[in-house]
């Protein structure tokens, strides 16, 4: 293709969802109810697990890190999308669009990441029940959750440096609702060879290794289910384990689904709804997959919203509570 048609754009268009008027209405209601659930039950995990000491724990320590990873990817994606529907205005500029290009690689590659530890977690305490305290100290997961924060923002900037040195088609309308890397690739007029053998490198390292742990993990932990004598004993085990794999089963479908394929077969429709379920949906739900249907976690709840009723009342009625005294 000709120098004259290739540019470094100012912006780029977000094509979105559908076109149509009537419809406009229902997407941002959609989208902005899972956005207020989402920052709702990440917040009151977090709440009651700093909150109630019962629950620092490696497990509910990793589960804070997964939902301050849930917030941050959600206002990464979801305010965007909101406002594009609400006034029309479909523009993003080139700077902002690799810079959230950047953001949703880094919070998913963490996403991958810590998945993968929380096996490990699972394992060491299912495993190695007698070990668990020693292998899972305190400096450890701190450890493990700090290198997974440096590794996936290390992976994500090598493939935004280089998309931010493509030269760009007459064409900057994206058949998305925000700025994923496939996307942006397909308008790329530029030699996209070193960039494919790198995204095929940070697979390796970001897809394939993790799964690989978690996978090993997991037959580990099914291996030592069916030596428990006891039905009940093994489904008090795996119990522990049901909803990680559940998160997990939903993250790594979608994600194979958009990114584990040829760029050239790549649809734009597939994308955007599994893009949806991984960008909007598994957020909302990971709350409550995870923690609001525990009971340690609703008992946490509970203390934090009475402790706060007390101190309340304590600086509402101070004079009243000096003469009860």
């Amino acid at each position: 293709m000709g120098i004259r048609n290739q540019t470094t754009p100012s912006d780029f268009l977000l094509l979105g969802f559908s076109p149509h008027p009537d419809q406009q209405a229902l997407l941002f209601g959609l989208f902005m109810a899972m956005y207020l659930i989402t920052m709702l039950g990440n917040v009151l995990v977090t709440l009651g697990i700093g909150s109630y000491q019962h629950l620092h724990s490696p497990m509910y320590f990793f589960l804070a890190n997964l939902s301050f990873i849930d917030t941050c990817s959600s206002c990464t994606i979801v305010p965007k999308v909101l406002v594009n529907i609400q006034t029309q205005h479909h523009t993003i500029s080139y700077t902002g669009c690799l810079v959230q290009m950047y953001f949703f690689m880094a919070l998913t590659l963490l996403d991958d990441f810590l998945l993968a530890v929380m096996a490990y977690d699972r394992y060491v305490a299912i495993c190695l029940p007698l070990h668990y305290t020693m292998i899972m100290c305190p400096q450890r997961c701190l450890l493990l959750v700090t290198t997974s924060w440096l590794c996936a923002h290390l992976l994500a900037f090598s493939p935004t440096l280089l998309m931010s040195q493509f030269s760009f088609c007459d064409s900057h309308s994206i058949p998305h609702f925000f700025c994923d890397l496939l996307p942006l690739l397909n308008l790329a007029c530029s030699d996209k060879h070193i960039f494919q053998v790198t995204m095929l490198t940070e697979a390796i390292l970001s897809g394939v290794i993790p799964l690989t742990c978690v996978l090993i993990s997991y037959a580990h932990i099914i291996h030592t289910i069916l030596r428990v004598p006891s039905p009940g004993g093994k489904h008090k085990v795996f119990s522990t384990c049901g909803a990680h794999l559940t998160v997990v089963t939903l993250f790594y479908g979608t994600l194979f689904l958009v990114y584990f394929q040829p760029s050239s077969s790549y649809s734009a429709d597939t994308g955007m709804v599994a893009s949806v379920i991984y960008t909007v949906v598994t957020p909302m739900l990971n709350p409550f997959i995870y923690s609001l249907r525990n009971r340690d976690m609703m008992e946490a709840l509970c203390r934090f919203f009475n402790c706060g009723k007390v101190l309340l009342s304590k600086r509402a009625f101070p004079r009243l509570e000096a003469q009860s005294l």
